[in-house]
């Protein structure tokens, strides 16, 4: 099974944030300390997020950890901008910023 990942950036610095679907782990790459260490801690713990369902009105709050499942991780990875300054770039290759971690 493949591990998920996606790319991130924080002030200059590019990285990504792996699931570990064996070890059911979050894993946090990035060459900022500052920013590796704020994603690290939000990614660790469990929040409460309102989950969407059939309109646009229709939400349930639910707690979900992120080291749970790859699902878990990607719904709590949404937040993760606005609670640390660290962006998620959903269409960046990660590929490549495994590659060249630099801009």
């Amino acid at each position: 099974m493949e591990n998920f990942s996606v790319a991130i950036s924080f002030k200059g610095s590019l990285g990504w944030v792996e699931y570990d679907e064996a070890d059911k782990k979050v894993l946090v790459n990035l060459g900022d300390d500052e920013g590796r260490t704020l994603a690290e801690k939000f990614l660790t713990t469990p929040h409460e997020i309102k989950i969407p369902h059939e309109t646009l009105l229709d939400f349930t709050t639910e707690k979900l950890d992120p080291n749970e499942s790859a699902e878990n991780l990607k719904i709590v990875l949404t937040r993760l901008w606005e609670a640390t300054g660290v962006h998620v770039d959903w269409s960046r290759p990660v590929d490549y910023v495994k590659a060249h971690p630099h801009y």
